[in-house]
Formats: C-alpha cells, structure tokens, sequence
C-alpha cells in the first residue's frame, strides 16, 4: 500500500508557526502521559493475521508522522500529527478550543453566527502560505469559548463494529425508564465523499440518519470518516473524502502542495490502524464492585458490553459482546457542562457516553479535561438538568469503602 504525503520525521520547521496562542494550551506540549512497558496501550488486537498487523503497524506510523508545508499542511492548522493530539493511543496530550456565539444564559447558541467567519474551531498555527493565524475574534460581546481534550483511539474499532440494532435497543430501553435516563442516538448526516473502499460501509454524500458513534458529541459515523475529518480540520490536509480547503482569513483554495493532500490509501491506513488497536488489559473486577457500578446506575449509560455487526469485517470484532462500557447515544448532561456548541442532532448541554476505556491512562476526564481524578468527574455529573444526577447522587451516598471500591474498579477498566 503506497502511503502518500507522509515524511517520517521527528521534528518539524515551519517558516509560518506563530507561538503558542489561544487556540492551544501550553500543557500541550508538555511529556505526554505515561505508559507502563508492560502495559502498553499502542498495540494491535490479539488474533488478528499477519497482514492485519502489517497495516496496524504501517498505520501506526502514519498516525505519528509530521507533517511539512511540503506535505499539504495548512494554511490554518491546530497540530502538525495525529499523534500529537492522541499520543499513545491515548487520550490528549493536545486539545482543540471551540468558539460559539451565545445567548444571555451563556449556553444557548445565538442564531447569529456571522461573527465567527471560518466557523467554530481555533487554529492558530499558519503555513502553505497562510500568514494570518484563525483566532477567536477581539471585542465581540457573549462569545463562549471551551476547550475539547483529544480522544483515546485505542478501542474504537469495537465502537463501529457495534451492530446499529444494538444502539437502537438501547435508546428504545432507555425511554422506558423512569428515573430522567434517556439517551438519543444522533442521526447525522454523512459530510465526506464516498470511499472507494466499500467493506466497512457504502456511504454516500449527503445520506441523513446515520448514527453517530465518534467525538464528544457523535458527531462522525465512522472511523474512515473520522480520519478524514481530523486531517482536514485538525491539520488542514484535504483527501479525496475532504478534498477542499477549509475557508481561511487568508482566501487560500490550496498551499503548498497542489491538489489533494492525502491519498485515499493514506486515510484507510489511519483507519484500520485504529479499528486494529486493542483494549488495554483489564483485571478482573470483584463481583462487589460490578454490583455497585449497577447500583449506582452508571451501567444504565456505560453499558457494559453491546453486540457487534456479524459482518464487521475484522473476523476478530465480529458477532461478539464488545465490552466498551458506552450506549453511543447523546445525555443531557446538564448546564455546567454545557459549551453552547452543537453537532448534528446534538444540543449544547448533550454529550456522547464516553467510553470508560484505559481510564488509567487518562490525566484528566470529562471533554475539557475539568475533572483530575475519576472521583471528581462522577461528581461533575450532578449538573443542574443533568440526566446523571441521580446516579452522582446514589454514588455520594455509598460509604467510603464502597466508593474506593467503585472508583478502583472504574479505574481499571
């Protein structure tokens, strides 16, 4: 497979980098998390044939490369690799900062957007050209502005083997209860062209009613599409699935490299490489600890285990119980979380189950990275409105024994 645009390098010099501004925070760039040898978590899953482990590994590589001028990066740009957002496989060390007009409550999207003329996302680092970095606009009144931490990458081929009856059975289950728990799948719309490869899925532009799975908000249906998507908007480099620029303050329709940036190889590369990596090595929890995660109703949303397609094309993933502790559907999770931002079908206060995956790898949780411990972002779910309040509330309730007990095992998953 020829991998296209891709430099294999360790360091990167941009005549058009500015400093660090808003867009990122200087914890950024800091050592990203640590990862015990003998645990790792940039691994292929197990079982898989030795060609599956070629495309793991040449993937892996490609996750990691830098990106030059040379190579099609910019104009505006957040980071210069995939890696530099999910190192390890994991979750940050980067973030993205969004910016949203608001109403006077602070949350509610104003339904005047013109101020914010290259849309929602800061990218402040420049090339191709570009010599104006996009930031948050000076002196304009309610604007509200969040900070997104990168995901973890390691599982998610389970989340898009998950059969769509499964997600659907969930939320049909969910509507019934009685205790404010519903959860809703986003519907959304497919925004890139078609793949040529059509093993995984034959979506086409525009199709509607596809269910979301990936980002904060379920924003992207697959995982293809999710490299596609992180390359055009993280990095600015187009594909045949996103083959135009992003608008820029500049006007620039290309850069540096003339015509698409990233070959379709390159971004099915991306992709199985992260459909191939494995989840990180759970212990056995206690029958105790199962129980009260039950008790507490946090299965009720971190579903312990949903079925996959039988057709899933990675033999490994398919037909089984993915133990991926999430629903994929979009909770109200109440006004302090809210970021005035929304994502196909999603409000400002909805977020996406997150997938209680490698949690002991994590530095941080929650979208922003607010919460420090896994204690403080159970608490952080007893938001005003929020859907999990009550299961905060049954947490807070339990005695000091149970919670350490409840917290480790949420921690080892």
């Amino acid at each position: 497979m020829k991998i296209q645009g891709l430099p294999y390098l360790l360091s990167v010099g941009l005549s058009g980098v500015l400093p660090l501004l808003a867009g990122c925070d200087p914890s950024d760039s800091q050592t990203p998390p640590k990862v015990i040898a003998e645990d790792p978590t940039d691994i292929p899953i197990a079982s898989v044939s030795a060609e599956q482990k070629k495309l793991f590994f040449e993937g892996d590589a490609a996750f990691d490369a830098v990106f030059l001028e040379s190579d099609g990066l910019g104009p505006n740009y957040i980071r210069t690799s995939c890696g530099s957002c999910h190192a390890a496989a994991g979750k940050g060390p980067g973030s993205v900062q969004k910016m949203v007009m608001v109403k006077d409550d602070g949350i509610t999207p104003d339904g005047d957007q013109s101020a914010l003329l290259w849309g929602s996302t800061v990218r402040p680092y420049f090339a191709g050209g570009a010599q104006t970095g996009l930031l948050p606009p000076s002196s304009v009144p309610k604007l509200k502005l969040t900070t997104r931490v990168g995901l973890a990458t390691f599982g998610r081929g389970y989340l898009e083997a998950i059969d769509d009856r499964e997600i659907e059975r969930i939320e049909a289950e969910q509507a019934r209860r009685t205790d404010g728990i519903h959860g809703q799948i986003n519907r959304v719309t497919y925004q890139s062209q078609a793949n040529t490869d059509k093993r995984y899925h034959q979506h086409q532009p525009g199709q509607t009613g596809i269910i979301g799975r990936f980002g904060h908000k379920a924003r992207i249906a697959t995982l293809d599409e999710f490299s596609a998507d992180a390359a055009q908007g993280d990095m600015s480099m187009t594909s045949p699935m996103r083959p135009t620029e992003l608008a820029n303050p500049d006007g620039l329709l290309d850069d540096k490299k003339p015509g698409v940036d990233l070959s379709q190889d390159t971004i099915n590369l991306l992709a199985e490489y992260m459909r191939l990596l494995a989840i990180p090595r759970r212990e056995a929890p206690s029958e105790k600890a199962v129980a009260l995660f039950d008790a507490a109703a946090c299965s009720a949303c971190h579903v312990p285990a949903l079925k996959t397609r039988t057709d899933y094309p990675i033999s490994a993933m398919a037909g089984i119980s993915a133990p991926v502790f999430t629903d994929l559907l979009l909770h109200d999770m109440g006004t302090e979380l809210a970021d005035g931002l929304t994502d196909g079908k999603s409000s400002s206060r909805q977020w996406r189950t997150a997938p209680l995956i490698g949690l002991r790898f994590f530095q941080n949780y929650l979208h922003d990275g607010r919460a420090k411990t896994i204690e403080d972002a159970i608490l952080k779910h007893n938001g005003t409105g929020s859907e999990a309040r009550g299961s905060a509330e049954k947490y807070q309730a339990l005695s000091n024994e149970d919670k350490q007990q409840l917290l480790k095992y949420v921690g080892s998953l």
